[in-house]
């Protein structure tokens, strides 16, 4: 198989003046958080996390595998998809998607999770981690669906760290200040990519098709 990553060598190799190997040495240059901060971190889901995650369309969810490879998934749906089961613990449906199920298989191996949750026109996001297990459950999935149609399953995850992110990410970037937004024109469709990495025979008009109808049939 060819390795598109051709050039594997480690980052401390890579001839940089410095890199950090000890918690002594990131702590000469960057000093102890203020006391503000410092004990911000629960581990439960209180009533100022439930009202962020109820307002919340959009998560990102982090899992890792037995062998320690990373995966980030995002996740979105009408605010306060992901329903707060009661002070500990959170459901998050499974909606459809390309069935690679990457999380899922990360879970099964790991059940070690992270999120972060998103509300549009926001600045600060909130993060939680904690352990997770893939559920198939009726009464569960009914009240996880969205116009009748529930999810086949739901991530159920048990909180053991939660705090709310200050605002300085996205003041920067300006995620939520559309007169700074790139102009994305020039960036590759998703058939593109798909075409490309996926080394396909198929012409990319018709991905983009297949993009099109799986978009607008199968969200629920």
């Amino acid at each position: 198989m060819n390795d598109i990553h051709a050039d594997r060598t480690p980052t401390r190799n890579r001839g940089f003046e410095e890199v950090i190997t000890s918690p002594q040495r990131l702590r000469e240059i960057i000093k102890p958080p203020s006391r503000f901060v410092a004990n911000k971190v629960i581990d439960h889901v209180d009533d100022y996390c439930r009202r962020f995650i109820a307002a919340a369309p959009f998560a990102v969810i982090g899992s890792t595998s037995a062998a320690g490879a990373m995966d980030l998934s995002p996740k979105g749906d009408a605010p306060g998809f992901v329903h707060v089961l009661d002070d500990q613990t959170l459901a998050v449906p499974d909606r459809l998607g390309n069935n690679r199920v990457d999380t899922l298989c990360n879970l099964l191996e790991d059940e070690r999770i992270g999120l972060i949750f998103l509300v549009p026109g926001k600045r600060e996001t909130l993060r939680m981690s904690g352990r997770a297990a893939i559920v198939r459950d009726t009464a569960l999935n009914e009240r996880l669906a969205h116009n009748g149609k529930p999810p086949n399953l739901a991530i159920v995850v048990t909180v053991e760290r939660a705090f709310f992110h200050c605002s300085k990410c996205m003041m920067r970037s300006g995620l939520w200040d559309s007169e700074r937004w790139p102009d994305s024109s020039g960036l590759p469709s998703l058939a593109e990519t798909m075409v490309r990495h996926g080394k396909l025979q198929d012409r990319v008009e018709e991905v983009q098709e297949i993009v099109r109808r799986d978009a607008e049939n199968r969200l629920y």
